[in-house]
């Protein structure tokens, strides 16, 4: 109906209705809910890559610490009672979901709520009433350019949000870190004054934009041994300069096939996660524990008792005689960095389901996605993602002519199947005794978006599970 609805108007028009359409939407789901946000300490992760794995770190932190959590992340949703995969085929999805989640989590007796909050949702005003406490800054690499204009639209998007901080209202909290409103200025003194603060990846380079906006609290943390916070605090103007900045050191870092160690100003801490990107990661969430009065057991134990993610380096083993990876990354930094991960578990040929992230978006990476895959992938299976409204037969194409630009063979060593679970059964069919294949894509999603706005299930896990017992029913 709305997309009937939708046509009807003239393209500009439609275009300069979206921001006071998408206000009043979200002002009318926070009145309907009465302000939720309000009554949590609510924590928000944004960046390009991490912020998934960083939101569920410090949920399972801070729940084992004692403090019941909540969470709306890529993967997963959890309203401090239950946890369920995102069906929403959103990140931070709109139409009062978010803050009915926070509601359902005020009810639940959560005290923190940690909202993965994306630039598309910022410019939807999806953050607009949430009254945020602590904002995260992971990175930015050039990413949804066409949706943004340029990568310095995407950062400003970004920059909304921090920029909003200063607007969000203050808490307190008791020492169980329940949120309470004092009944008189004097009762302030009974209770804990939530600082509004920003953490930042200090060794993204674009840290001193995030660290330049207000706050009452400002930690770096970083890997880079070059990085100080002296350096930093260099690129400050006078204005966002404030006595009160801290930073988390990480170093030491050590990625095995069982996963990563790295100390955390000079502690250790040992990673059931694999992939040395999780050092960065678990930093980010320690400096969360750190700014809400966590001690260092309470941030290693719950860090070090996280044992994977939903679609995440998410092995599938159905009793095969080879490794089956599904993974989330769709972005040319995060492919690199999973391969460098893939390094760490045995195998002799790797075998790569790939897609791209779909139509409408982000077409100057397919190329790139197939040239990477031609230079660390063995056999090469591109297959159909989230076209949207676009051809996938299209998109397929100009992932596979990066691959074959970087000198593979189509038909040999480069196959394009149109249909997805064909194209997962191709290379578990090739694959043989010790392989490594690696899905990815679309992680723990549950539906592919193709034309008019239609959605069909779908879960990457699920149907490799399937053709796995398919392909040893058959062998045997």
């Amino acid at each position: 109906m709305l997309d009937s609805i939708r046509k009807l108007i003239p393209r500009k028009l439609f275009k300069a209705l979206q921001p006071p359409y998408h206000f009043l939407v979200n002002l009318a789901a926070v009145l309907w809910y009465r302000f939720p946000s309000n009554k949590l300490v609510v924590i928000g992760v944004t960046g390009t890559t991490g912020k998934t794995s960083i939101v569920y770190m410090i949920a399972r932190m801070l729940n084992a610490a004692g403090y019941k959590t909540g969470l709306t992340s890529t993967s997963v949703f959890s309203d401090g009672n239950r946890e369920w995969l995102n069906n929403k085929k959103m990140t931070m999805p709109g139409r009062f979901f978010i803050q009915k989640i926070l509601r359902d989590m005020v009810k639940n007796k959560c005290r923190y709520a940690i909202v993965e909050t994306t630039s598309q949702g910022v410019e939807q005003f999806r953050h607009f009433f949430i009254n945020y406490d602590v904002l995260i800054f992971t990175n930015l690499y050039p990413e949804h350019i066409e949706a943004h204009g340029n990568f310095e639209n995407y950062r400003a998007a970004k920059g909304k949000l921090f920029k909003h901080l200063k607007a969000c209202r203050t808490k307190y909290i008791n020492d169980d870190h329940f949120v309470t409103q004092p009944a008189s200025p004097l009762k302030k003194l009974d209770l804990n004054r939530v600082s509004k603060t920003i953490i930042v990846n200090g060794d993204d380079e674009n840290a001193d934009y995030f660290l330049n906006f207000w706050a009452e609290a400002k930690i770096a943390y970083f890997l880079n041994p070059q990085i100080s916070l002296a350096s930093l605090k260099s690129k400050m103007t006078s204005e966002a300069a404030i006595k009160d900045f801290t930073f988390l050191r990480g170093a030491n870092i050590e990625a095995s096939g069982s996963g990563t160690k790295l100390t955390i100003n000079d502690q250790a801490v040992n990673l059931k996660l694999l992939g040395e990107f999780n050092a960065a990661n678990a930093l980010a969430a320690a400096a969360v524990g750190f700014n809400q009065k966590l001690n260092f057991t309470q941030i290693k134990s719950g860090l070090e008792e996280i044992r994977g993610l939903a679609g995440k380096m998410e092995l599938i083993d159905a009793g095969q005689n080879f490794t089956v990876v599904v993974d989330y990354a769709f972005e040319p930094e995060a492919m690199v960095r999973l391969y460098q991960t893939l390094e760490f578990l045995p195998h002799n040929r790797i075998i790569h389901v790939l897609g791209s992230a779909g139509g409408g978006r982000d077409r100057a990476r397919r190329p790139i996605l197939g040239s990477l895959a031609a230079k660390y992938a063995n056999i090469i299976v591109i297959t159909n993602e989230d076209p949207y409204d676009e051809d996938p037969a299209e998109i397929i194409n100009q992932v596979a002519a990066g691959a074959e630009n970087a000198g593979r063979e189509l038909n040999q060593e480069v196959f394009k199947i149109l249909d997805r679970r064909e194209a997962i059964k191709k290379a578990l069919v090739l694959a043989e005794e010790g392989d490594l294949v690696v899905i990815t894509g679309k992680g723990a999603e549950q539906f592919i978006c193709v034309e008019k706005g239609r959605k069909i299930p779908w879960d990457d896990r699920e149907v490799a599970r399937e053709e796995i017992v398919e392909k040893m029913c058959i062998d045997k």
